[in-house]
């Protein structure tokens, strides 16, 4: 996409993200050597909204995935620096199941950030009307992000994201 392409490539960037991925399918791919013969400055971790939609997990059953993800990460680049994004929300309304387990699943996340090597940001209220609704030109089906979303992320995550990079 144009948002990747003007702000990644050129900093030789590579997405290792797939769609549907959960927690378990990250964590298999990068015990089972996608990583290997890589060491970048900085990796920016967004994962767990797939678990509640496609295993109905509870927000404690995400958070052990993501430890688990940060955890392997750390043991397998140690000099790697690790950007953790709490889940971005999804559904139009503010209110619904779905809100409130990323809500506690990413106030559980936070706590996983360290400040030296793992670094916690949510940037979720960014793609947010004021009443709190999911407008559909930021996430058309309520769950994928538009172009115009893509830039949001972009631009909220790149001031942490440069630091890290220094």
């Amino acid at each position: 996409n144009d948002t990747w392409k003007k702000n990644y490539a050129p900093r030789n960037a590579v997405n290792f993200g797939i769609g549907g991925d959960t927690t378990q399918n990250v964590h298999w791919r990068i015990t089972n050597g996608e990583l290997d013969g890589l060491s970048p400055k900085a990796i920016v971790l967004m994962i767990g909204t797939n678990n509640f939609g496609l295993h109905n997990d509870k927000p404690e059953d995400v958070v052990r995935g993501v430890e688990a993800l940060v955890k392997t990460l750390r043991m397998k680049l140690p000099a790697t620096k690790i950007l953790l994004l709490g889940m971005f929300p999804r559904d139009a309304k503010p209110d619904t199941d779905f809100r409130k387990r990323i809500k506690t699943g990413n106030e559980l996340i936070a706590k996983l950030a360290d400040d030296k090597a793992v670094f916690y940001l949510d940037i979720g209220g960014k793609f947010l009307a004021e009443d709190g609704t999911l407008p559909k030109e930021i996430m058309p089906d309520f769950l994928h992000l538009s172009p115009k979303g893509y830039e949001i992320w972009a631009e909220a995550i790149e001031p942490s994201l440069k630091k890290l990079l220094e």
